[in-house]
This record gives structure tokens, C-alpha cells and sequence, in this order.
């Protein structure tokens, strides 16, 4: 059974409260990754010389974590998928705070990178777990606000997590920054055996073989949305820089700090409204995207016109991961989505190496100005899917209501 379910007084349905201990502690392990993911980005000239490397040397701590990721995804999930599933969880945590641990010890350039090898594999298996994990808490009409909270942790992360780290680190020193981490990851493990709830992993003869996943009818449109997506909105994010120079303004940061708080609104909003209105959230959501690529391609020299497009952009994109992974979710069904997220985690890890690549092949051959242009046609093949998949990916009346057990 799930945890959730609906409690009855005098012959009214009245929905259990959500499990929130339990959701913000998947949402913190959520803010662990993207922590562990991307800190030393903010932490190159300070690590260098501890490990006696180049800046760009340590700039590749975060390369190898993506591609352990990438590539640890399914085949960690795959393997692990019999085990039940809190047990994977604390494991996974348990990586993060070993490979943590090690970074904020070792002097070694070869056995830091190593540790950050082990963080992308765990944080792979991770993310395939955690929307699964949300999903099988709740009952199915309060799937999308579970996933919601859960990947609030990102939006936390990006806009106030990685930050605030690179203070730390300015002020305590950067293992101390590391040391941090680590210790969140111990406590963390604590907090989910505390009030989490268990649940079994797939006996042998119930589970479906990975090819057959990745053909149930809707789910080829959400993996290819996914795609789309990230292709085009890698291609602008990753070079936001030269772009804003480009329309005229000095301050890509402050195009930045619009963009990232944008995302927090777009999460806040997306949770009203995913329950209810999945697919005309995620339409609207893609089109407003769509929409502010137009506006950047045409009027970004206007700089009310730049900020308030790059506004709308934040808005539209940090909902819609929500959206497409309860959609993910609606198609695969909870008993089979960490199969289904680990599927999902790999193509959302290419769209974003090949939405950069793309983006730097566009700037490098047109300009800047031929950004938003690049993007456009992505985005709108994402808003084609959706609109398309009416039937089973994107439904206009989510079918499976079936909560998990």
C-alpha cells in the first residue's frame, strides 16, 4: 500500500496531508547532488594550488561527475533495482559523504578526481530514484506537488546553495566548504531512515526488461521532450555571457540572478498547477519559452525587453522538469519510474552536452545574435511533441491513477 491514501470521516474523502518530513528529506538529498555536482566551479582559483593542478585541471572535477553520471544511470539502476529501495538511498548518501570526505582530506589531484567519480555514479543512481521515491509517498492526485517539492532542492541549490558554499569556503577555507557537505550527507542518512518510509524493490519475476520501459506508449514523447528541451535551453543558458554582451549589457551576472529567480517562481507556480492542469501547464510552459527565444532573437538591444524575456524563459523553464517527469511518471507507472528516471537522467545529461556543444558551434560560426535563433527550433519541437501526444504521454486526463504500492 502507500504511504498516503485517503482518510474518510462521516462519508467525505479527505486527503491525507503530505508526507513533508519525508519530502524535504528527498528534497534535501536533491540539494546534496546539485551541491556536490557543481561547487567547484565557484572554488577553482582556491583548489588549484592545494592540488597542485591548473584551474581548467579542476574545472574537470565537475566534467568527470557529469560523465560518471551519465553513464552510471541505468546500469547502477539496472542492477540495484531488486534491493528495497531506502536501503539504495542511504547508499547513495553514503557515497556522497565518503566522496566528500575524501575531497576535502586529499592533496592528490588522481585520488580527488576519483572521489568525484564516485559522487557521479551515486548521483546518477540518485536521480533516478528520488521522483520514484516521491511518487510512491503520495496518492496519485498528489503526485505532481510531491514531485514539485522534491525537485525544489535544485532550484535551492542553484540559487542559494552554490553561493552561499563559495562564501563558505571564502571565508573558512574550501575543505571546510567540502567537510560541509559531507557531514549534510551524514545527517541526511539519519533524517531519511528517520522519516522516510521503506519500500520493497522488484521481486525478479515482476521486472520489465529495460527495453521494453523505454517502449511503454508515452514514453519515447516525455524522453524526447526532455531532449528537445534541454538542447535549447543549453544552447542560450551555457553562453548567456557573450550573449548578453553582445545585446549591449555588461552584467551577465545580473541576467543570471533574473534567470535563477525566475526558476524559484516557476516551481512555486508549477506546484499550484501540475496536479490539475499537467498538460496545459507544460503547453504554456514550453510556448512562454518559445516565446522568449523569439523575443531575445528580435529585441534583446532593449534591455526592458532582455530581462523580462530572460524572466519569462526562467518562469517557463524552472516548472517544467516537474511537469515532464510527472508526465514520466503518469506513463510509466511508480512501480517501474526509477527505470524509467534513470532512462530519463541519461537524456536530460545529453541534451545538456549537446545543447553546449551545439550553442558553441552556433557562436563560434554566426555570433551570439544566432543564439536564441539556434534555440528556437528545439524548443518548439518539444512544444510540437507535447502537443502531439495527447493520447498517452500528454494526456489532457492523466490516466494512471494507481499511486504505487
Amino acid at each position: 500500500m502507500s504511504t498516503a491514501s485517503m482518510a474518510k470521516g462521516t462519508g467525505t474523502a479527505v486527503p491525507v496531508p503530505l508526507p513533508w518530513p519525508g519530502l524535504l528529506a528527498l528534497s534535501t538529498a536533491a540539494f546534496t547532488a546539485v551541491m556536490t555536482e557543481l561547487l567547484p566551479a565557484g572554488l577553482l582559483p582556491r583548489m588549484a594550488p592545494a592540488l597542485g593542478v591548473s584551474e581548467a585541471r579542476v574545472g574537470f572535477l565537475v566534467t568527470g561527475y557529469a560523465a560518471a553520471s551519465f553513464a552510471a544511470a541505468i546500469p547502477l539502476t539496472a542492477l540495484l533495482r531488486g534491493l528495497p529501495r531506502r536501503r539504495v538511498l542511504v547508499g547513495a548518501l553514503a557515497g556522497f559523504a565518503v566522496s566528500n570526505s575524501v575531497v576535502a582530506l586529499s592533496s592528490s589531484y588522481a585520488l580527488t578526481f576519483a572521489a568525484r567519480l564516485l559522487a557521479g555514479a551515486v548521483g546518477g543512481l540518485l536521480w533516478a530514484m528520488l521522483v520514484g521515491y516521491a511518487a510512491r509517498m503520495v496518492p496519485a492526485e498528489r503526485r505532481g506537488r510531491a514531485i514539485a517539492i522534491v525537485l525544489a532542492g535544485i532550484t535551492l541549490a542553484l540559487s542559494l546553495g552554490v553561493p552561499a558554499g563559495a562564501a563558505l569556503a571564502g571565508a573558512l577555507g574550501w575543505r571546510t566548504a567540502f567537510g560541509t557537505l559531507a557531514g549534510l550527507a551524514v545527517l541526511l542518512i539519519g533524517w531519511v531512515r528517520w522519516r522516510v518510509p521503506g519500500f520493497p524493490g522488484e521481486p525478479p519475476e515482476a521486472r520489465m526488461p529495460l527495453a521494453r520501459v523505454a517502449a511503454l506508449p508515452g514514453l519515447p514523447a516525455v524522453l524526447s521532450v526532455t531532449l528537445f528541451l534541454l538542447l535549447g535551453h543549453q544552447v542560450m543558458y551555457t553562453y548567456v555571457a557573450p550573449f548578453a554582451a553582445h545585446a549591449g549589457l555588461g552584467r551577465p551576472d545580473a541576467v543570471l540572478l533574473v534567470f535563477g529567480a525566475a526558476t524559484v517562481a516557476g516551481i512555486w507556480l508549477t506546484g499550484l498547477l501540475v496536479d490539475r492542469h499537467l498538460r496545459a501547464a507544460l503547453l504554456t510552459a514550453l510556448a512562454v519559452c518559445a516565446g522568449a527565444m523569439l523575443c531575445l532573437g528580435l529585441l534583446a538591444g532593449t534591455h526592458a525587453v532582455l530581462f523580462g524575456s530572460v524572466a519569462l524563459w526562467g518562469v517557463a523553464f524552472g516548472g517544467a522538469p516537474t511537469l515532464i517527469q510527472t508526465a514520466l511518471v503518469d506513463a510509466s507507472g511508480p512501480e517501474v519510474a526509477d527505470v524509467a528516471t534513470s532512462l530519463q537522467a541519461t537524456v536530460y545529461n545529453a541534451g545538456i552536452a549537446a545543447g553546449s556543444l551545439t550553442g558553441g558551434l552556433a557562436l563560434d560560426a554566426l555570433g551570439p545574435g544566432a543564439l536564441p535563433w539556434t534555440s528556437l527550433p528545439l524548443v518548439a519541437a518539444a512544444l510540437t511533441t507535447v502537443a502531439l501526444g495527447s493520447r498517452y504521454a500528454f494526456p489532457a486526463a492523466r490516466r494512471r491513477l494507481s499511486s504505487g504500492s
